[in-house]
């Protein structure tokens, strides 16, 4: 098996990974053997994992959650896959803004 985890730093910064032995990565983290940024933000806290049959199934939205903003990882933490359309960054870059209550405009 392999997974993608998200850690909660103790400045509240969220890390993302992918192992194929979450337990024991999220162990090396907690002594300080992790990356060097969870090192420096000790203690951390295991937020998140998914399972994948393939380690590069992990490795690939590793990747893809890395570049989404702190909203959209929250969102994926809390299991609100609903509203992923609204954290887009690809749909704002579009000019589309939300507006209070939901709805949406496009701009230019």
């Amino acid at each position: 098996m392999a997974y993608l985890y998200i850690l909660e730093c103790a400045d509240g910064t969220l890390y993302v990974g992918s192992t194929i032995d979450v337990e024991r990565r999220f162990a090396q983290h907690q002594r300080g053997e992790g990356s060097a940024y969870t090192r420096r933000r000790l203690p951390v806290r295991l937020v998140y994992t998914r399972e994948f049959s393939r380690i590069g199934d992990a490795f690939a939205l590793e990747k893809q959650v890395q570049g989404w903003s702190r909203a959209k990882r929250l969102a994926l933490i809390e299991g609100r896959l609903d509203a992923f359309p609204s954290l887009s960054r690809k749909r704002r870059q579009r000019g589309i803004v939300e507006l209070r209550g939901g709805a949406t405009t496009e701009l230019g």
